[in-house]
């Protein structure tokens, strides 16, 4: 059963953390990509994200597998060649807007729980964050194993309770409205910059031993990943016209539901998905760090790992006070959206499928049956 979930659901639960912060934790991301397209327009957005997200991490899964590239800097130097580090800058971008929102949110939790200062709140975010990438990826895994657990029963709970509450509200809009347009640009554009996550998920990739249990990881991420924020949507529903001007839906539908002990328990499982979603981004990072050390002869200093991500933390808050978090929102998802899908689904999609069709000169060859060699897990 341990291996079973290791590689065939482990891929897609830590894509689902990686994504989930930067995407859909409160629900104005959604708001903003798919709710123009009317509720069922919505719902086909979201499909379209997510069978391209299948698509991507089915690739990126299996080549990273057979070629052992389990840092995006080996994984892109397969795809991009010397223009790797093209990516390496878009995704740099990338960690800036995730963090400096991730920094926002988890400021206005904590002073709306407990009523301490919004930079306590940020601050508690990093010094979290940056103590779980001190440890192992087996570690890790368990962490975010265990988080996105809790995580899918909030939002089963919640999605129960919405129907519960205001369900006949949700039917009438579902009813009424026939399926919007710029669904399916809206599908592609959510897709292209959280699919810049998939270096996040590459140090899980050792469990995955042959094609098929890559394929069929890759295959369940993108539904794993999605689904409870198709919960979100199909609940934001029954208000869809006031949830288009309101800065944090989720509020305004827990406020709706009136569960105040509901209420903590989402606004915590939302600070957990900020830890959630830093981890293995800056795991990722780490790991690209610890290969360069690798290629030297040298083991990368444990305390580095830590420190390596507060620092990229801290930059990150920093910026989103000094250039204004709503400019490098507006902005910043724009221009990283096409940049990843010039970097990252166009490539994985013609030279990743191209790749992984023919013998790769670095990596072993299979056996009889397609198994190949399992690397050891990384301490």
């Amino acid at each position: 059963m341990k291996d079973f979930f290791q590689r065939y659901l482990l891929p897609g639960f830590v894509f689902e953390s990686a994504v989930i912060a930067g995407g859909y934790a409160t629900g104005r991301e959604l708001v903003e990509f798919f709710l123009p397209a009317g509720p069922w327009g919505g719902v086909l957005g979201m499909i379209v994200s997510m069978l391209f997200w299948s698509a991507v991490l089915m690739v990126s899964f299996e080549l990273a597998r057979r070629a052992k590239a389990y840092d995006y800097r080996s994984f892109f130097k397969l795809l991009l060649g010397r223009g790797w580090f093209l990516f390496e800058i878009a995704y740099f971008a990338l960690i800036l807007i995730v963090f400096a929102v991730m920094g926002a949110a988890a400021g206005e939790i904590t002073h709306d729980l407990f009523g301490l200062p919004r930079l306590v709140g940020s601050m508690g975010m990093i010094a979290a964050t940056g103590a779980m990438v001190f440890y192992s990826s087996n570690v890790i895994e368990k962490f975010l194993a265990i988080s996105v657990g809790y995580l899918y029963l909030v939002y089963i709970v919640f999605f129960v309770w919405s129907f519960v509450a205001f369900g006949d509200r949700i039917e009438a809009a579902f009813a009424a409205e026939p399926v919007g347009q710029g669904w399916f640009k809206a599908g592609i554009t959510y897709a292209g910059y959280n699919v810049a996550t998939v270096p996040a998920v590459f140090f899980c990739i050792r469990h995955l031993t042959r094609r098929r249990e890559a394929m069929v990881a890759g295959l369940l991420a993108g539904p794993l990943g999605m689904l409870p924020g198709v919960f979100f949507f199909v609940s934001m529903i029954g208000y869809q016209q006031e949830i288009a001007s309101v800065a944090l839906p989720s509020a305004f539908l827990l406020g709706k539901i009136g569960a105040p002990w509901f209420e903590w328990a989402f606004q915590l499982a939302v600070l957990l998905t900020l830890v959630d979603t830093g981890v293995p981004i800056l795991h990722a990072i780490n790991e690209r760090v610890a290969k360069v050390y690798e290629e030297r002869g040298r083991p990368m200093p444990r305390a580095m790992r830590p420190a390596l991500a507060i620092t990229v933390m801290v930059i990150a808050v920093y910026a989103a006070g000094a250039i204004g978090l709503i400019n490098l929102i507006s902005k910043g998802y724009g221009y990283l959206t096409y940049a990843f899908i010039v970097l990252l689904i166009i490539p994985v999609l013609t030279i990743g499928v191209w790749r992984i069709t023919r013998p790769l000169a670095d990596s072993p060859p299979p056996d009889a049956g397609g198994r190949t060699p399992q690397a050891s897990s990384s301490t």
